[in-house]
Order: structure tokens, then C-alpha cells, then sequence
């Protein structure tokens, strides 16, 4: 008896590969940021959804694409399990579902003329999906978030968020149709190869200038990372130390402006949570953060919990105090994360789920831009994973702001993935929106980012420090504000509409081959194959040969 060595099965091996395409995809992020890999991971899940012995089915693309983007999101979002495996891992899941419209669409358009058009639409529609749903959605991991330090990143300023996805989705599929077509077609399929990648890259070679003269005013800033004295989900477990260390750090800045040796800001930012202790109903915390405006002689914007009344619940709140010390304008936070600053659906799952009851109280989501005026500055403010929404950053914007701020409080996932892929969207929206973007972390990553994506200042992590530097702002606004959601819609209209006829025409198809059994089909490749019941049907032969 001879042993047989395993092989897997073809449809056993495709579901391999697009998880190793996830694996890949997830690489090409912070911290790893192994760019080239996402393109390639597109093109291998495109060529797994379209190869097989039988025309693939709409229900196999979708799963070959829900599998790609489960592993993606485990590779992308180790960082969760800092609150538990059992957020990570039905995180992953749910977002990697909506990864199976990229799969279910490329089966679906695989006959239509230029399909890996319509393909790389689908990837804008399935991110348009998960950014907005469940819960306000979860825009983390969109294929544009992964470009920066790229020839892609100049297209922001283009064709923002939505445009970038596009841009990358196209050349992963026309990869995967040069694959295909290669032997038959081989000059047609690297010069479509060599297009894709030139549309990509095109911004970076386009004339858009961020410095073109109109120059709205010239202002010195100055972050502040205070640092705090915990890790993970203790970080701010002494309120009191995290609020003194950015009083102290403020105060030591106001020492070197009196003594000559740094410039007067034109104002001073905080991060997010730089007071847990609400200032309004706290006399000690409001005279402190007072007396920090006061020493500098400048407006401070600063980030603070104000309510936590398990009644009423609490806002994120973004405070202007004036040079005087005294709080004025504010901003609320308007996009709570899930899970994180509320429960959704607490009175279901509250009590089936204990973990929850580390957020005993909702956050109360804002209702206007943060758009606030702060000393001679219209700072547009975001917060921590707001950055991530391009409406919120766009609308930002058209608000009349003419420098962006990201005050974040990124301590709770110290030394993990999460911060650098904060810190990467943070510069995109920098190119996005022509403005310098300033982060104000707790504990890190803080720096400062030109309007071209590029890093002026960075404070080291975990350590206490103050970014000092010169912006100079203007009034331009770029296409991709101009168009604002318009691009996104009308990609994800498009891949509606594809995969619509492809369906059709799909079904069509089928019913003629059935009609016409003598008939050929045209494979996934372009090649006819033999009619289903013919296909692979070898030319009988005796079981033992004759001598």
C-alpha cells in the first residue's frame, strides 16, 4: 500500500492564498509599512476570485474576500487586545466582511469589458460601507491609509481618501489581468501595468504648489506631551500626575520664554485627556490650567473630561482658555468611538458582557464642527480617531480653518501598532487639506506636519517634551476638499451599477450555455473552455493496456 501525500484542495488553496494576500495587506501598514504588498495583496485576491477549473460563484468571492480581510484585520489591529482578545477577534471578523464585497464584486464583473475598473470601485464601495456602518463605522485599514511616504500620498490633494483606495485597488487588479493574460497578450499587459502605476503616481509629478503665495499669516506654535504615568489601560489611572505633568511642562516653557531662550507662542495645545478632572467643576484644575495660559501669556487649547455623571453621561471636551486663564470656546467631540467612550446597546449587553463595565458611562457625541477661534489661529480641531473621518476633516476646512489640530490620547496603546497608524493618517490629512497638522499626544506620537505630508517636528515617546515651531498658513483649498464625498458616491455608484449588469449578464450567460451545450464558454482568463459537463472529460481508456 503506497501512502499519498497530502495536497490541498483547489478551493482549499485559494482560501489559503487570500489569507495569505490579508497577511500581506496588513504588512504593508505602520508599523511594518512594507507599501509595495499592498497592491500585490489586491491583485492576489483578485486572481484567487477569478481562477478555478468552474466559473467561480458570487458566494465563493465572497468568501475569499471575507477571509482576506479577517486576516488583514488581525494582522492590521494586534493593538486591540490591549482591552482583550475578545474585542480583537470579533473586530476583525465584523470588518473582514465587508472586505467579501471586493471578492463577490470581482466575480461578479469578471466578464464586463475593463473590469478591473469596476474592481477597484468595489474596494471604494466596500470602505464607503465600513466606514459609516455598524455604529458610525470603523474607517481603519482603508487601502489609502497605507500610502504615505509613497509616490501615491500627493494624490490626496487630489482625490483625498476615496481617490487614493482607487488609485491602489486599480493597480492590484491590473496586476492580476496582466497575470492572467500574459502568455496571450504579454506587450499589452505591461504597458497596462506601467499605466496603472504611472495614474498612481501622477500626483507626485503634478504642479500643485502648497506655499503659492497667498499667505494668510505667519504663527509660532507649541505642542505640549505632558506623558503619563501608567501603560495600557492604567494609564490614566492617577488623574491628578497626567493633569501636573502638562502644568510643569507649560510652566518649564514659560521659563525659557521669560529667560530669552524659546519664542512667545501664538498658542500652546494640549492633547485629549490632558485633564480626566474636570476643570469647570474642579477649583484646583481650573486654576492650574489658568495659571499654564497665564505664564505663557497665551491662548491654550486643551483637552478635558467634563461631566462623568453616570445620569448624564460626559463629554470629550476641546477648551479654549484665553491668555488670561479663563475658559471660553469649546468643542465636543462628535464621533465617540464604540466600545471605547460608549456602549452601544448598553442595557442589552452591559449585563451579559463584565469587561463593559470599564465605561460605566456614555459619551455625549457633540453637534458642530470644531472649528473654534484660539488667539490670532481658526484651528480646525479632530480628535484622536476623528482624524480618521473624512468628513469631519474636510468640513473642517470649509469651516474657515487654517490649521489643523489632532489632540489625542494614545496612552492606552503604548508600544503597540496603533500610534504609528495614527500618527501615518494624521500626515495624509496634512496633504489632504493644504494645512500644517499639529498632534498633541499624551505620551506620543507628537509632532508637526507640513502641507506637503512631511514631519517638521516629532517629540520622542514616553518621554515629556514641548514642539516649538513657525507655521506659515494659507487659503488654498484643494481639489479633494472641493469635491468633498462626491468622488466616493459616485465610485461606489459605479461599483453598484457594475455589479449589477455583471450579475445579469452573468445569469444571461448561463442560461445560453444551457440552451447551447454543444457551445463554448469563455473562461475566466479569456480562453474558451469546454461547456460545463465537458470540461476536464478525459478520452476513455482500457484499465490495463494490452502488450
Amino acid at each position: 500500500m503506497v501512502a499519498r501525500s497530502w495536497r490541498p484542495s483547489p478551493a482549499t488553496g485559494r482560501t489559503l492564498a487570500a489569507a495569505v494576500a490579508g497577511a500581506g495587506a496588513g504588512l504593508a501598514f505602520e508599523p511594518f509599512h512594507v507599501w509595495p504588498l499592498l497592491p500585490i495583496a489586491v491583485g492576489v485576491l483578485t486572481l484567487v476570485c477569478l481562477r478555478g477549473r468552474t466559473p467561480p460563484r458570487l458566494r465563493t468571492g465572497f468568501w475569499l474576500g471575507a477571509v482576506f480581510g479577517t486576516v488583514f484585520m488581525l494582522v492590521l489591529l494586534p493593538w486591540v487586545r490591549v482591552i482583550g482578545a475578545y474585542a480583537w477577534v470579533p473586530l476583525a471578523v465584523a470588518e473582514g466582511l465587508f472586505y467579501g464585497v471586493a471578492g463577490l464584486a470581482t466575480v461578479a464583473v469578471r466578464r464586463l469589458p475593463a473590469w478591473p475598473i469596476w474592481v477597484a470601485c468595489s474596494w471604494v464601495l466596500g470602505e464607503l460601507g465600513r466606514s459609516a456602518f455598524p455604529f458610525g463605522g470603523f474607517p481603519w485599514g482603508r487601502l489609502a491609509f497605507a500610502v504615505e511616504d509613497t509616490p501615491v500620498a500627493p494624490a490626496f490633494a487630489y482625490v483625498g481618501a476615496p481617490g487614493a483606495t482607487f488609485l491602489v485597488a486599480l493597480l492590484g487588479a491590473t496586476l492580476a489581468w496582466a497575470v492572467v493574460g500574459l502568455r496571450r497578450r504579454p506587450a499589452w499587459s505591461v504597458l497596462a501595468v506601467v499605466g496603472a502605476a504611472g495614474l498612481a503616481c501622477l500626483a507626485a509629478v503634478l504642479p500643485f504648489a502648497h506655499t503659492d503665495g497667498r499667505l494668510l499669516q505667519r504663527v509660532t506654535v507649541a505642542a505640549v506631551q505632558g506623558n503619563v504615568p501608567g501603560r495600557g489601560l492604567e494609564a490614566f489611572a492617577e488623574r491628578r500626575a497626567v493633569l501636573d505633568n502638562h502644568v510643569n511642562a507649560t510652566m518649564a516653557l514659560a521659563r525659557r520664554i521669560d529667560a530669552g531662550q524659546a519664542a512667545r507662542p501664538d498658542l500652546v495645545v494640549w492633547p485629549e485627556n490632558s485633564s480626566d478632572i474636570d476643570p469647570y467643576a474642579d477649583a484646583s484644575a481650573r486654576a492650574a490650567i489658568g495659571q499654564s495660559a497665564v505664564a505663557v501669556q497665551a491662548p491654550l487649547l486643551m483637552g478635558a473630561v467634563v461631566g462623568d455623571r453616570p445620569d448624564s453621561g460626559w463629554h470629550n471636551r476641546a477648551i479654549v482658555w484665553s491668555a488670561s486663564g479663563e475658559p471660553g470656546a469649546f468643542y465636543d467631540k462628535t464621533h465617540p468611538v464604540p466600545f471605547g467612550e460608549y456602549i452601544p446597546l448598553r442595557r442589552l449587553l452591559a449585563p451579559r458582557v463584565p469587561a463593559l463595565d470599564q465605561i460605566p458611562s456614555d459619551m455625549v457625541r457633540g453637534s458642530r464642527p470644531g472649528v473654534l477661534r484660539v488667539g490670532p489661529v481658526r484651528a480646525g480641531v479632530v480628535m484622536c480617531f476623528e482624524v480618521a473621518y473624512d468628513g469631519l476633516v474636510q468640513d473642517l476646512v470649509r469651516g474657515g480653518a487654517s490649521l489643523v489640530v489632532v489632540p489625542t490620547n494614545n496612552a492606552t496603546y503604548t508600544g503597540t501598532g496603533q500610534v504609528d497608524q495614527q500618527f501615518a493618517i494624521s500626515r495624509l490629512r496634512a496633504i489632504e487639506t493644504n494645512r500644517y497638522v499639529v498632534v498633541a499626544s499624551t505620551n506620543g506620537i507628537s509632532g508637526i506636519v507640513d502641507p506637503g505630508g512631511r514631519v517638521v517636528a516629532r517629540a520622542p515617546e514616553r518621554r515629556q517634551a514641548v514642539l516649538e515651531r513657525a507655521l506659515a498658513l494659507t487659503t488654498r483649498v484643494t481639489p479633494a476638499v472641493a469635491i468633498g464625498p462626491w468622488l466616493e458616491r459616485a465610485l461606489a455608484l459605479v461599483a453598484l451599477v457594475a455589479i449589477l449588469l455583471g450579475i445579469v449578464g452573468g445569469r444571461a450567460s448561463r442560461t445560453r450555455v444551457r440552451s447551447d451545450p454543444g457551445g463554448s464558454a469563455e473562461s475566466d482568463s479569456g480562453v474558451a473552455e469546454e461547456p460545463p459537463g465537458q470540461a476536464g472529460r478525459a478520452k476513455e481508456r482500457p484499465l490495463v493496456s494490452e502488450t
